[in-house]
């Protein structure tokens, strides 16, 4: 088995017995089993058991609950507990703790509270890993070695300033370049010796709420590259500690949030055996944004993904808490798999009686009852993936479809002082997702460095920063006879947020056509109307309003503004460039508005939907090594739904073994393949 596959499907999550006394431990498993569940994640937060005092290390309980689970045949995710340091370590190595964005040195508490700057954490941390894979390397139902756990924050200490110090020295050779590429000629910035250089954080040129505002924008973005490194290369110390006593296990850690604004995951990628995600959506999500973040999880290995934790009931840290409906939380495990996770794991196995999460949902919940409704509903999914999950296992989504996220558009489009404060990255990616999605049309979330010949529409909202040579890629994909799509507030600056000279959009000028004069701020409440097909279908225009020129001798007005001064003006164009399209969105339109616009792009590019037929349920498909099509048809409102008809006749129902029944309640499913 190859190190980026998993041996079945894993059900299950995380597991603490070592929150509950041992004698419950054999009731655990039984009821764990009672539903199906095949896997448990174990041992995410116990350093203070693990090691009680510096050097001495008790392993007597972690021997006990994995001698359990082994011999109870289950899957174990093994977890390296290092996310939460223990008392002890704050006590005897104050230059663990960050130091946070106001300033401030953090005390004994939370987790992700680590410097990663801290050689006294590193050799800490490295010297626990390494017993750990020591002594359990040789158990084979550990199918999973879990490193931390949620990796994020920055740390803005004496140590931290030090270190990024050296990494600019590395990158930059000599201080004229730096200074040049952050323009530090603005406001007698100018540095004339590296230990000048410090942090930007509240007390110096940053303001506001972390990661918003910034006097110096080049220092920042280096600042976050650096922070994403560094926490990146305490994971790779972790992973070669392991990895000196096994070499066939899958090593990973888990991403989370939406997405995670401080971790660069497309970086970290590389170095993940098998990427990992912890979803939790909020009750008010709209059900295109999970699959937005599933999709991208997907692409950052184009291969599947674990789906690590989610909530078999409720979460309890969100403003609001709402249970999920019958059916429901079916439907949005089903949909992690639809978009390609090969396992379902939630947080909680069993529910804490104490601490901050005593309130978030399990599988086992403070009733200890399993004739709940949550507990029926977890079993119903584990009964379904012991019939089915083989037929999924491995298989991939075929997409033609790719949406460029990138994780240094995203910091820098969001550092943008002035034009407008709504700069909102990830809802401008999530515009023209939500087009594909509502016409279940798969699409992959991809980087700027991917291979973009495999796609046969690329589309690039926002695409703000401009790294060396993408640009010329991006030529050479439309020269070729691709379709791209980009937006206002692209191709603006380089990699140090240094803007293009010469008009806006930059570098983007010729394969667009076009040149930007001025970009108009929309204030609230106020839009701007743009006409399409000479007053046929209309549109409005939000957020910003680009004063676009046509240069071009193949460009041509798609779309114009019919308010402002500048009525009358392009709002959308298109260009023919070599064999492929070129189209640019100077506005931000409603959705309605962009729908118009992409229904002559999709036709334009011959992209087709999972199947013909519309509708409002959500349709994708797997295709396993053997070929075989899985179509996932899920109903993702709670009012009943009708199958199309297409999918019908001719079909197989794998949860049933017979031909679907056609009327789908709300949260209602459908694994279908073609007779």
């Amino acid at each position: 088995m190859k190190k980026n596959q998993l041996p079945t499907v894993l059900y299950g999550g995380d597991y603490n017995p070592e929150q509950w006394p041992s004698d419950t431990w054999d009731d655990d498993i039984q009821v764990f089993k009672k539903a199906d569940i095949n896997s448990a994640t174990v041992n995410v937060f116990s350093w203070s058991l693990l090691e009680p005092a510096e050097g001495q290390y008790n392993f007597s309980m972690l021997d006990k609950i994995i001698d359990k689970l082994t011999a109870a045949d289950f899957k174990i995710v093994l977890a390296t507990s290092t996310a939460a340091m223990p008392a002890w370590m704050f006590k005897k190595y104050t230059d663990v703790a960050r130091v946070d964005y106001q300033g401030r040195r953090h005390v004994f508490g939370q987790r992700h509270n680590f410097c990663p700057s801290s050689e006294n954490y590193r050799r800490l941390a490295k010297d626990l890993v390494a017993k750990l894979a020591q002594r359990y390397s040789d158990n084979s139902h550990i199918v999973a070695w879990h490193i931390n756990n949620e990796y994020g924050g920055n740390c803005y200490c004496e140590n931290c300033q030090h270190a990024f110090q050296k990494w600019l020295q590395q990158k930059y050779q000599t201080l004229d370049q730096l200074n040049r590429a952050w323009n530090n000629n603005v406001w007698s910035h100018t540095i004339y010796h590296w230990d000048e250089i410090v942090v930007p954080n509240e007390l110096g040129d940053a303001w506001g709420p972390e990661g918003t505002h910034t006097i110096v924008a080049g220092l920042s973005l280096d600042y976050l590259r650096f922070q994403s490194e560094a926490l990146r290369d305490l994971y790779r110390m972790e992973k070669a500690t392991i990895e000196e006593y096994d070499q066939k296990t899958p090593i990973l850690t888990n991403f989370h949030s939406t997405p995670n604004k401080m971790i660069d995951y497309q970086s970290w990628a590389a170095d993940q055996d098998i990427i990992a995600y912890d979803s939790y959506p909020a009750y008010n999500d709209p059900t295109y944004k999970p699959a937005f973040l599933y999709d991208l999880m997907r692409s950052l290995k184009h291969q599947p993904f674990m789906l690590m934790e989610s909530t078999p009931s409720q979460v309890n840290w969100q403003p609001y808490s709402p249970l999920k409906r019958p059916g429901q939380m079916r439907a949005t495990e089903y949909q992690a798999i639809a978009h390609g996770a090969d396992t379902v794991q939630y947080f909680q196995l069993k529910q804490a009686i104490g601490g901050s999460e005593k309130f978030h949902g399990a599988v086992i919940s403070h009733s200890q009852r399993t004739d709940t409704r949550a507990f029926q509903e977890v079993a119903q999914i584990g009964h379904e993936l012991k019939k089915v999950g083989k037929t999924f296992l491995g298989s991939q989504v075929p997409a033609k479809v790719g949406i460029i996220f990138d994780w240094n558009n995203f910091w820098s489009y969001e550092y943008v002082a002035g034009i407008s404060q709504e700069m909102d990255y990830v809802g401008s990616i999530l515009d023209y997702y939500r087009q594909f999605y509502e016409r279940n049309i798969a699409t992959d979330i991809i980087s700027v460095d991917d291979d973009f010949s495999q796609y046969d529409l690329i589309v690039a909202p926002v695409l703000y920063m401009m790294k060396d040579g993408l640009a010329g890629k991006i030529n050479d994909y439309v020269s070729q006879g691709g379709q791209f799509i980009t937006t206002y507030m692209s191709g603006m600056v380089n990699t140090s947020d240094n803007v293009f000279i010469g008009g806006y959009p930059g570098p983007l000028k010729d394969v667009l056509g076009i040149w930007v004069e001025e970009t108009d701020a929309m204030v609230p409440g106020q839009h701007t109307k743009v006409v399409f097909e000479k007053g046929k279908k209309t549109a409005e225009g939000h957020y910003l309003c680009d004063l676009i020129h046509l240069t071009g001798e193949r460009t041509e007005t798609v779309a114009q503004y019919d308010s402002e001064f500048y009525a009358g003006t392009p709002a959308i164009t298109v260009n023919s460039y070599g064999k492929g399209k070129a189209w640019y969105v100077g506005s931000r339109l409603d959705h309605d508005g962009l729908s118009n616009f992409m229904d002559g792009v999709i036709r334009s590019a011959g992209i087709q939907g999972v199947i013909s037929t519309p509708t409002d349920l959500e349709i994708t498909k797997r295709v396993n090594d053997s070929g075989q099509s899985i179509y996932f048809v899920l109903n993702m409102r709670n009012e009943d739904r009708k199958l199309p008809d297409e999918l019908v006749n001719g079909w197989t129902d794998l949860l049933t073994g017979q031909q679907p029944e056609p009327n789908m309640r709300g949260w209602d499913l459908r694994i279908l393949v073609h007779d």
